[in-house]
């Protein structure tokens, strides 16, 4: 430390907080000033941790970890002596995801969870259950505790069941539920009946962000007041009864599932994210019909679907961020760009059709503060030193498709290439150093981006 510069311990907790995990973890390595230092909680908050076999774990690892005050973990196949030994050692964990179980699974096997007596958020990931995941026993415990609930790819014995005792919890706010199946076959999966879902979307009056996806598809289209439950303190009156949802995912929801009028009942939604898994050929796009209703629309994510062109004239004019996964070309983007006068946050992919998009952004989106571009099969070319004209962008993010990149990068050449490099030097020089480029993809959040959402190579 006598080489480095005298700073007061907070000023180093704020460089460090510049840094990776792997560069902070490395960081620590170098004397104990530096790894009390980068131990310090404030750097560590909304972190979460990934456990396996904790019997590996030494005392030392449990201190690191109740120094930085985790209270996040992602935990795989532990055995139940090994659930005691997490409540054990950090017993103040606010969320659990359970990811990766190799097996099957008793309910038993959750018996634990009560014992965090700060549990607030749970997920479960890719496995199967013999019986009903959540117990009469183990939901009684926690049912006025959780607000967050998170599940995908997992085989339940029964759906309706695990959605009954889902709408017991009184004061969940945040609810994922991606169907995959029930039993062990490869039946094609049901959507949750009606009455059933209806039951759900009553019972939780405190809901505000729902993602909602199924893998399969049923032999009819649902009902046209599947996503509307009716108030039913007003019988007869065509009013709805469910929770004033802010936030809406649809996962692999093709266009002959839902009903044009889907969301009429939801105009509360400052969010919502369509993920399409395919489109038929000759059907009409529904999205513009939802679309229509969203008058006070912040944040929209389409992926996948139909041409841009059958649903532009209808985004609403409030939305500031927007995320598309789809082919766009130049006359897309020129369509795009009166609707949203006020767009701050931009997402796009670079693709064959796409053209010259670095050299239009800033005359079509002049507001933007963050811009992410995914480049197919080409890498940034000299047009992008044009987004220094973006007097408000900060942040720039550029990101390479690893399944299309160029031939020299499969033979070991690194991104960003020399070239590359060179030009985003030049478009901070341009900048005067006020965008700062991202090069990398980030962290994968478990808690809440589980396979079918996360985008990461």
């Amino acid at each position: 430390m006598e080489h480095l510069p005298q700073l007061p311990p907070e000023v180093w907790v704020y460089v460090f907080s510049f840094l990776s995990t792997e560069e902070k973890n490395t960081t620590r390595t170098c004397c104990r000033y530096l790894r009390r230092l980068v131990d310090h909680p404030s750097l560590w908050r909304g972190h979460t941790v990934q456990l396996s076999e904790l019997r590996r774990y030494t005392y030392g690892f449990w201190d690191t970890l109740e120094h930085r005050r985790l209270t996040r973990v992602a935990v795989r196949h532990l055995r139940r002596k090994e659930w005691r030994r997490l409540v054990k050692f950090l017993p103040s964990l606010t969320a659990i995801v359970f990811v990766d179980g190799g097996r099957f699974y008793k309910a038993k096997y959750l018996d634990n969870l009560p014992r965090f007596s700060e549990l607030r958020d749970l997920g479960v990931r890719n496995a199967t259950w013999d019986e009903p995941m959540l117990g009469r026993g183990l939901i009684a415990q926690l049912q006025e505790r959780l607000t967050h609930l998170s599940v995908c790819n997992v085989r339940l014995p029964c759906t309706v069941d695990f959605i009954n005792a889902v709408s017991t919890l009184a004061n969940l706010r945040y609810l994922l539920f991606h169907q995959q199946g029930e039993g062990y076959g490869l039946d094609t999966v049901r959507p949750v009946p009606r009455d059933v879902f209806h039951n759900l979307l009553l019972s939780l009056k405190k809901l505000r962000h729902l993602s909602w996806g199924m893998r399969g598809e049923p032999p009819e289209p649902l009902p046209d007041d599947y996503l509307s439950p009716l108030d039913p303190e007003h019988p007869g009156a065509p009013r709805y009864g469910g929770p004033a949802l802010t936030s809406l995912e649809l996962v692999d929801y093709p266009e002959t599932i839902l009903p044009q009028n889907a969301l009429r009942s939801l105009p509360s939604l400052r969010s919502l994210t369509v993920r399409y898994r395919y489109i038929r050929e000759g059907v009409e796009c529904r999205l513009s019909s939802w679309l229509s209703p969203l008058q006070q629309l912040e944040t929209l994510t389409i992926i996948g679907g139909n041409s841009l062109a059958a649903y532009t004239t209808t985004i609403p004019s409030s939305v500031t961020r927007l995320t598309l996964r789809v082919a766009i070309t130049l006359k897309d983007m020129d369509s795009i760009a009166p609707k949203v006068p006020g767009l701050k946050h931009l997402d796009i992919e670079q693709n064959r059709s796409s053209g010259s998009l670095c050299r239009r952004i800033p005359m079509l989106f002049p507001q933007l503060r963050t811009l992410r571009i995914r480049f197919f099969r080409r890498e940034p070319e000299k047009d992008l030193l044009s987004l220094h004209r973006l007097r408000h962008l900060v942040q720039l993010e550029l990101l390479v498709e690893r399944s299309f990149i160029l031939r020299d990068y499969l033979n070991g050449h690194p991104w960003p290439s020399p070239c590359v490099q060179q030009l985003i030097k030049q478009l901070k020089e341009l900048s005067e150093n006020r965008i700062t480029v991202i090069t990398t993809m980030r962290q994968r959040n478990p808690l809440r981006e589980c396979d079918c959402v996360w985008e990461g190579d």
